[in-house]
């Protein structure tokens, strides 16, 4: 009798301690988030959404932390270091297949597009160019040596057969110096790569009548074909004083991605709750008026199930 009662005063016990114990289900998941460098747009986006999801998630703590961005984030979230990371569309690619710079193919996969930076094909109204094709023999900056940006614009110059030493007379300016040289007609037209809108065009629209170049559909779609690892990007008439079209342009994409091995229920509630409050982003940065789900799925890379199934519940993508 007294070992039954011990017994049963041993089961009561456990009970009490499992009970008080949270259960693996509802463990807390403790994510890094890694963003960019402070002076960029990664860094406080990525904290705001941080926040956002530790707010509305109970069970997930989420740390935004600062690095050396897109390379170092797929290295991070690929080899386990990190649990999220912004990438640039570009970099994940590579990533993905184990290309230059990086040594094999890391399991990465899309929690979804943030927003797309278009390559901005910029000139002033009355100089006649309409089309990239009448940059030839034109005075053209493509930026600075190495940026993404002259990157992007020579593929887009090798796609309508214009050599950018012979067939233009090239500068490869800064921003900042790009800008200055056409609104003082030193140059007739730039290229830029960033989000839309960005400030340097909308500053020169306040002083110049500023011109977009939009890219002809088939030599996007050509251009697609060759670099598959870039996305579509449609700049919306009006986001620049005295733009009234819109402008087709070819954009590298701005990912979060995850690891492969990320639970699927942790990916979708992820990725519903961030777009289900998207708008307590806007204040953080314009960007932010992107993070809807028709943009969130052109991505380079696959998407997660996860996301998958988010982006299938809301119309976004289809079978």
């Amino acid at each position: 009798m007294r070992l039954k009662t011990k017994g049963l005063v041993l089961a009561a016990t456990l009970l009490l301690v499992t009970l008080a114990l949270p259960s693996a289900a509802s463990a807390a998941s403790f994510l890094g988030f890694g963003t960019g460098s402070p002076g960029g747009v990664y860094f406080p986006l990525g904290g705001a959404m941080a926040d956002l999801w530790n707010r509305y998630l109970p069970d997930v703590n989420v740390t935004a932390e600062s690095t050396a961005a897109s390379v170092e984030n797929s290295r991070l979230v690929g080899n386990g270091d990190a649990d999220l990371g912004m990438v640039l569309g570009s970099v994940a690619y590579r990533a993905y297949k184990g290309e230059e710079p990086f040594e094999k193919p890391l399991p990465l996969r899309a929690l979804f597009q943030m927003y797309p930076a278009p390559e901005h094909i910029v000139t002033l109204k009355g100089t006649g160019i309409t089309s990239a094709r009448d940059l030839a023999g034109r005075r053209v900056s493509t930026e600075a040596p190495g940026s993404g940006a002259e990157t992007i614009a020579l593929m887009i110059l090798k796609a309508y057969g214009i050599d950018p030493d012979s067939g233009m007379r090239r500068a490869r300016l800064s921003q900042t110096e790009s800008t200055g040289a056409l609104r003082d007609g030193v140059i007739d037209a730039a290229f830029f790569n960033f989000a839309y809108p960005a400030s340097a065009v909308t500053e020169l629209a306040t002083t110049r009548d500023v011109e977009l170049v939009s890219l002809e559909p088939d030599m996007l779609e050509k251009l697609l074909e060759v670099n598959p690892f870039m996305v579509p990007v449609t700049v919306p008439a009006g986001t620049y004083t005295g733009v009234d079209h819109d402008t087709l342009a070819l954009g590298d994409s701005n990912l979060v991605v995850v690891n492969a091995d990320m639970p699927e229920e942790l990916a979708y509630q992820l990725v519903k709750t961030l777009y289900e409050h998207a708008s307590e982003l806007f204040d953080v940065h314009p960007v932010a008026h992107q993070l809807v789900p028709e943009n969130g799925v052109n991505t380079p890379i696959p998407l997660h199930p996860g996301a998958e199934r988010f982006f299938r519940e809301v119309g976004a993508l289809h079978d």
